[in-house]
């Protein structure tokens, strides 16, 4: 199996063994039927992956690698707000009807803030970092802007990335690790998404920077299963598991804003069937 089905296994496992209940408690997401949405959770889950040893897919069914690395775009390079700069639907439910989802995820990258090395976006901000200041410990981003949650159409569920880089013995170039923090994770839809996709931001900054591509630390505040998607869980973790793909990026692309999805390469992806219907909560 790859190493992302032993961690994805053994945190579902915990979550439905160990966790709690918000059964009976006054929450937010509601099943499209109207009745809430109730889920078991864990605090301060945290997984660690490193992309030296493995690319982190799932293999007990398949993450739609193209689609999450063309979202991750969506969000870093484009900077964009509006879902007709985006292939795929997952946000359409969010969208008003311009497309907009308001002041969220890209917007708040776009926006550009005095420096003493002048007016930059959060984006530009990491690289120029990255390439001049290299061992700083200040190379982080934040969605999570007070001042314009009544502005979004959804609160950033992963909302901070800091960059760290550490000269490693025996390795010819820096390697770029890197800290995502996420307040709220539906561990069944995104989990993996997720993890894959700040694993491609992560290979796609370290190549832009003459760097290699470390450890991924993501940390979960809360994490959780929802009610209805127990059974769909359990089914999926007693499934047959594969080894990792092989996945990697266009070598000669070295500016991060000339990545596409087409200079994604994925090999020997072999996985179980996807699970169909699952039951979203809004």
């Amino acid at each position: 199996m790859s190493y992302a089905d032993q961690l994805f296994i053994d945190m579902c496992r915990d979550i439905m063994e160990n966790g709690t209940s918000t059964e009976g408690e006054k929450v937010r997401p509601h099943w499209e039927d109207g009745t809430a949405a109730y889920t078991i959770k864990k605090f301060g889950v945290v997984n660690r992956y490193d992309l030296r040893k493995e690319f982190p897919a799932l293999t007990l069914r398949k993450t739609a690698l193209k689609s999450a690395m063309d979202e991750i775009l969506w969000i870093w390079q484009k900077k964009s707000n509006n879902i007709h700069d985006l292939h795929s639907h997952i946000w359409d439910s969010w969208a008003d009807e311009t497309g907009s989802i308001g002041k969220a995820y890209g917007y708040q990258l776009q926006v550009k803030h005095p420096y003493r090395e002048g007016m930059m976006d959060q984006v530009d901000r990491v690289l120029y970092d990255l390439k001049n200041n290299p061992y700083s410990r200040r190379i982080m981003t934040n969605l999570y802007v007070h001042q314009d949650l009544h502005e979004m159409n959804l609160y950033p569920c992963a909302y901070s990335m800091t960059f760290n880089v550490t000269k490693e013995p025996g390795r010819e170039k820096l390697v770029l690790n890197a800290v995502l923090n996420q307040r709220s994770q539906d561990v069944l839809t995104a989990n993996n998404w997720n993890v894959a996709q700040y694993s491609l931001l992560l290979m796609m900054m370290a190549q832009s920077c003459g760097m290699e591509a470390g450890e991924l630390l993501h940390v979960i505040a809360d994490a959780h299963i929802y009610d209805r998607h127990i059974p769909l869980v359990k089914e999926l973790i007693g499934r047959r598991t594969y080894p990792a793909p092989r996945v990697w990026l266009n070598p000669q692309v070295k500016d991060f804003y000339d990545f596409t999805v087409d200079d994604l390469h994925v090999e020997n992806y072999e996985t179980g069937p996807q699970i169909k219907n699952i039951p979203v909560a809004v």
